[in-house]
């Protein structure tokens, strides 16, 4: 078989790369181990945190923004919603990460965020048992994607704009050629011109060398201890990040309709550097679920401390918690490294994704998630 491109991975990054390429009329071929949408990797568990104000780098703002016009552009023609911008929480002392991160990522994108005190907060989100001293960033263009929607979506989308796509099948090489690439699968092989490889945790094993391990972060789903309570609905406990004096701490989200109340540990125990395949998906009580019970139980006294649902997920990280997004060779575009936060980004990193492809001006600086912003003699940042 003979195509333009071959896109290995159909998660959120791969999905979105199929998508804005065939939007460009480019003879694409999607290929994904799973199902589309599948609970296997990286970009399930029904909901992701959306935000526009990205502490983690200012950088990250515009390819926010990006995925969400994106979004809101696929939802006009689907008639599909893919992001509720409810609003979202970044809390913690004055001096905490998300507070600081938030408003220095604010200043630097111009987004319209609010400062509360701790008195206002308090007023206003009386679910939270505040410790002394918190206060918070309000952040009104952010709120939740629905994660498996998404990707489904986007799938179905590039098909109809003319990708070829292939489930359930898995990826056995990739041949860099002097005039191509060729793919290889157990049923088919795949000549193109080039390859972009969004194969999350299982990226490091198709492209070997990159600065990646896999975390194993299991998700979890709670209900308020009153069933009938409104108080833990997603309209009134929109998204947050909230660090506690120690240095640990929790996000998540309210419950909607299709999902529960969300919550995740920050600085819990973790294992990382396994490979993808062996992943342990059993959920473990004492390993996975006491700290983070005790955890909600302190700082929702209206929750239920007991989760109701919990599954596997995997992180992947880089060494400076950015991607990895961009050309490795002539022949080999790549995106990974998602380091917990990627799936708000993955329309714009799909945008950027096909732009790199095709030699086109990226819509912005991709410097600073540059996959070859390490060198093998020094191992530092650019």
């Amino acid at each position: 078989m003979r195509t333009d491109v071959v896109v290995i991975g159909l998660g959120a990054f791969g999905s979105a790369a199929l998508w804005r390429l065939a939007a460009r009329g480019v003879d694409v071929v999607g290929i994904e181990r799973q199902a589309i949408g599948h609970p296997l990797g990286s970009s399930h568990g029904t909901t992701r945190l959306f935000r526009v104000a990205c502490l983690e780098h200012p950088g990250l703002t515009p390819i926010a923004r990006k995925s969400l016009a994106l979004w809101t552009e696929l939802g006009e023609r689907t008639g599909e919603t893919y992001v509720r911008q409810t609003g979202s929480l970044n809390l913690g002392g004055p001096g905490s990460r998300p507070v600081t991160g938030a408003r220095k990522a604010a200043t630097a994108a111009g987004a319209a965020v609010t400062e509360l005190t701790h008195d206002e907060l308090s007023a206003r989100f009386p679910q939270y048992a505040l410790e002394d001293g918190n206060v918070a960033i309000w952040d009104p263009g952010a709120g939740i994607c629905l994660a498996e929607p998404t990707v489904r979506a986007h799938v179905a989308e590039a098909e109809r704009l003319g990708a070829t796509v292939y489930p359930h099948t898995m990826v056995t090489g990739i041949d860099l050629r002097s005039d191509g690439v060729t793919v290889r699968t157990p049923t088919l092989e795949i000549e193109a011109d080039q390859v972009v490889v969004c194969a999350g945790a299982w990226l490091g094993n198709l492209v070997p060398g990159l600065p990646l391990s896999p975390r194993r972060t299991p998700m979890f789903w709670f209900q308020p201890a009153d069933p009938e309570s409104e108080a833990f609905r997603l309209e009134n406990f929109p998204a947050f990040i909230w660090e506690f004096a120690d240095g640990r701490g929790l996000w998540g989200h309210g419950s909607g309709d299709g999902f529960g109340v969300k919550v995740g540990l920050d600085g819990g125990r973790q294992v990382s550097g396994f490979d993808a395949d062996e992943l342990d998906r059993s959920i473990r009580p004492l390993d996975d679920i006491a700290e983070l019970a005790a955890a909600v139980g302190r700082a929702f006294p209206g929750l239920d401390p007991a989760p109701v649902q919990a599954i596997p997920c995997m992180v992947t990280e880089s060494p400076d918690g950015q991607f990895l997004v961009g050309r490795q060779d002539e022949r080999l575009v790549i995106a990974g490294g998602d380091s917990g936060h990627g799936f708000k980004h993955c329309a714009g990193v799909g945008e950027l994704l096909a732009q790199l492809t095709t030699k086109e001006t990226p819509y912005t600086d991709v410097s600073f998630i540059d996959p070859n912003r390490w060198t093998a003699t020094t191992q530092q940042h650019r």
